[in-house]
């Protein structure tokens, strides 16, 4: 009986802490949007995103977040931009397949609404990113079963990565837009 306890306290112990969901690959995505000729905005789209996310119910403040983009999936409106933004002046996939953020620390500013603090790694440069997040309802009050939605927003300069090109034409800032549908594992 002695044994038996100590065995299932060791096993609850070396459980992660809260839930862990993996993020939804068709209905997930990124967009990243970008002066440009200082009259409009070009954006591109990141449809192939994966993931995983890490939720403690009572301590939302430790988020995990771990989310990738498959940059060679990049969409543009057209193939000239396209090809631009998959060069080596931009995203330059051939060498950097990749974008990453990994997110540590949430801070709520209401039950569904806070910021989560990270980093971006893109071009193979790490820079540390606020992202915005909104949950379609409170991840505290979710059951284990639930699905959840986070919409997750910042801004970042895109020459802190090193894509300085075409300075008079494309904006130095991006707007970014993560939208995860978050599946509970099991």
């Amino acid at each position: 009986p002695l044994f038996l306890l100590v065995a299932i306290i060791g096993l609850s112990a070396a459980q992660p802490a809260g839930q862990m969901y993996r993020v939804d690959n068709a209905a997930s995505n990124l967009s990243a949007k970008v002066p440009f000729l200082g009259l409009g905005r070009r954006t591109a789209g990141f449809p192939e995103v994966e993931g995983t996310i890490q939720l403690d119910r009572s301590r939302p403040e430790d988020i995990t977040l771990d989310v990738s983009i498959d940059a060679t999936a990049l969409t543009a409106g057209d193939d000239l931009t396209l090809s631009r933004l998959k060069g080596e002046r931009f995203f330059w996939v051939e060498k950097y397949p990749q974008v990453r953020f990994v997110g540590r620390q949430m801070k709520l500013k209401s039950p569904t609404e806070g910021t989560v603090q990270g980093e971006l790694t893109a071009r193979g440069v790490t820079r540390p990113v606020t992202l915005a997040v909104s949950f379609n309802q409170a991840p505290s009050e979710a059951a284990a079963s639930d699905i959840i939605t986070l919409t997750g927003t910042t801004r970042i300069n895109r020459y802190d990565f090193g894509m300085k090109s075409y300075r008079l034409i494309v904006g130095k800032y991006v707007e970014i837009e993560l939208k995860a549908r978050m599946v509970p594992q099991a």
